[in-house]
Formats: C-alpha cells, sequence, structure tokens
C-alpha cells in the first residue's frame, strides 16, 4: 500500500491554509458594518434618552443584538486568519466561518422568535403608536441596513436556497459566514421595510393591529432563512454531501481506468471554495500516488487529496 500525503507532510510547501478566496476583504467589511451599526446603535439610543422617544431607544436596543450577532462572524474571520498555519488545526481552520454560522443562525432564530412573541403580545393588546416618529426611526433604520446589506453582499451568490443550490459543484466558494452576517441585516431591513408599510397604513386608516400582524408575517420569514442557515451550515461542520455534489463522481471518472478500482472514497468540505478526499483504489498495474494526483489536478475544487493504491489481488 501506498500512502500520497507522507511525503507532502514533511515539506514546507504543503499547508492546510483552506480560507475562502475574499477571507480578509469580508473580514474588513464585517468590521466596517460593526461599526456603522454600533455608531447608529449609540445615536439612537442617546438621542432617544435625551428626546424622551421610546422608539428611538427600542430601535437603538434592536439594533445591538445584530450588532453582537456579527461580531460573531468578524471573530471568526480573524481567529481562523490568525491560526490558518496552526498545525493543532488537522484540516485548517476553514470550517471556522461554518461554526460561526450556525451560532449566528440560532441567534437569529431567536431574534425571530422575540419578534413574533412581541407581535402576539401587541396583537392581543395593541398600544398607542406615535406614526411620524415610529415611521422616521423605521426609514433611519432602513437607511443604515441598506447600506450594511451592500458592503456585505457576496458577488457570487447571496441567496438563501436550499442545500441543492448552496451546494452544487460550481459555488462551493459560498461563504456562509459571510452569508450570515448579511441574513442579520436583510433581516433588520425586512422589519423595517415592514414596519413602514404597516406604519403608513395604519396611520391612514387607524388600524393599530396591523403592525403586529406584519411583524408576525416578518418574524415567520426571519425563522425560514434562519432554518435554511442552520441546516446549510450544519451539513458543512457534519461532512454531509448532498445528492447534488458532483465531485464524487468527477473523481471516480478521473481514476477508474485502466481497470483502476475506486473501493473507498471520503469526500467533506474544508471550507469555502476548498474540499478534501481520502481515496482508496485497487490496481492491476499500481502506480506511484503522484500520478493518481495528477489526474485530479483539473478539480479546482480538491485542494487535498490523501491516495492509497493496492495491487489487486490475483
Amino acid at each position: 500500500m501506498t500512502h500520497d500525503d507522507t511525503t507532502h507532510a514533511q515539506t514546507s510547501t504543503h499547508d492546510h491554509v483552506f480560507l475562502g478566496d475574499n477571507h480578509e476583504r469580508n473580514e474588513r467589511r464585517t468590521w466596517l458594518v460593526i461599526a456603522l451599526t454600533a455608531t447608529m446603535m449609540v445615536a439612537e439610543i442617546v438621542a432617544g434618552t435625551v428626546f424622551g422617544s421610546m422608539a428611538l431607544v427600542a430601535d437603538g436596543w434592536h439594533m445591538s443584538t445584530h450588532a453582537a450577532a456579527m461580531l460573531i462572524a468578524a471573530l471568526a474571520y480573524l481567529y481562523a486568519r490568525k491560526n490558518a498555519r496552526n498545525p493543532r488545526f488537522t484540516f485548517g481552520t476553514g470550517k471556522f466561518g461554518d461554526l460561526a454560522a450556525f451560532a449566528s443562525a440560532v441567534v437569529l432564530a431567536l431574534i425571530a422568535l422575540l419578534i413574533g412573541w412581541e407581535s402576539f403580545v401587541r396583537l392581543a393588546n395593541p398600544i398607542p403608536i406615535s406614526f411620524p416618529q415610529a415611521i422616521s426611526v423605521a426609514v433611519i433604520g432602513l437607511t443604515v441596513n441598506l447600506i450594511c446589506a451592500w458592503l456585505l453582499r457576496d458577488d457570487q451568490s447571496h441567496h438563501s436556497h436550499g442545500l441543492d443550490h448552496q451546494y452544487h459543484h460550481q459555488g462551493h466558494s459560498h461563504d456562509n459566514n459571510l452569508r450570515a452576517a448579511y441574513l442579520h441585516v436583510l433581516a433588520d431591513a425586512l422589519t423595517s421595510v415592514l414596519a413602514i408599510a404597516a406604519l403608513v397604513t395604519g396611520s391612514i386608516y387607524g388600524w393599530l393591529w396591523l403592525d403586529p400582524a406584519v411583524g408576525i408575517v416578518g418574524a415567520l420569514v426571519i425563522a425560514k432563512w434562519s432554518w435554511g442557515l442552520i441546516r446549510d451550515a450544519g451539513a458543512v461542520l457534519l461532512d454531509y454531501v448532498p445528492s447534488s455534489e458532483d465531485l464524487p463522481e468527477e473523481i471516480r471518472s478521473a481514476l477508474e481506468e485502466e481497470g483502476d478500482v475506486i473501493t473507498d472514497l471520503h469526500v467533506w468540505q474544508l471550507g469555502p471554495g476548498h474540499h478534501g478526499a481520502i481515496v482508496s483504489l485497487v490496481s492491476e498495474r499500481p502506480k506511484a500516488p503522484s500520478s493518481y494526483r495528477e489526474k485530479l489536478s483539473h478539480i479546482h475544487d480538491l485542494s487535498h487529496v490523501t491516495i492509497e493504491v493496492e495491487p489487486r489481488a490475483a
């Protein structure tokens, strides 16, 4: 039996840095969004306290929850980058983003639950609304969130579709950590849009029930987004390979020729745009592991490969 990774482990050219292509750019943008959100949060709380506006104070504290969630993403970027070459992380720190995304998705789900609960309470016990003030706060919040969403946009994709889209072979550079921060901003923007629509309509017709009713709708949408993120990030953490993933078949089609047969194959994601594979095969005429590695060199997402070769039993 021959193993391919033993020679690489002894060279200085082989590392386990499996961070996304835009890791540092995404990290800088996340810190910028946190700074913007925190500044707006402090401004709203101070202004609300000085001018006696509970709407401003409440929105300020609401923004603090999203700032805290985005801090999870920023710290994950920082830690993953600082420890990218730490040998104690056997396969690098590329999955830190997915771990942070999972945690952030749980926070997003809790926010959806709180919004839904508060909306139900308001629906059962309507309270007077200062429509002009509330609308102005929602507009300010929406403006800040749109700026943050633009900063956190993913140039490749930022959609909350299912696993089939998220894990299509051509889209493996998707960064779940950035997606988590983006969804927090998007959730805040959605609540602002719905609030503006409900408040404007409510001010015209005097419908106090419309604002909490729309809040429930917003909570359900945010809960759906959080579930999608929990599912996708969790799949990466558990090395789940969806049926739409074509990487195993690409490996098989590249190696199973001239009587060579793959007997065991493991494929998993190491980080955004990076995958690892362990391949065991039997061959009538075994070659050096490097020759099999060469056959896989055209697969861009395959960043770390271990080849095991055994001669076919007589």
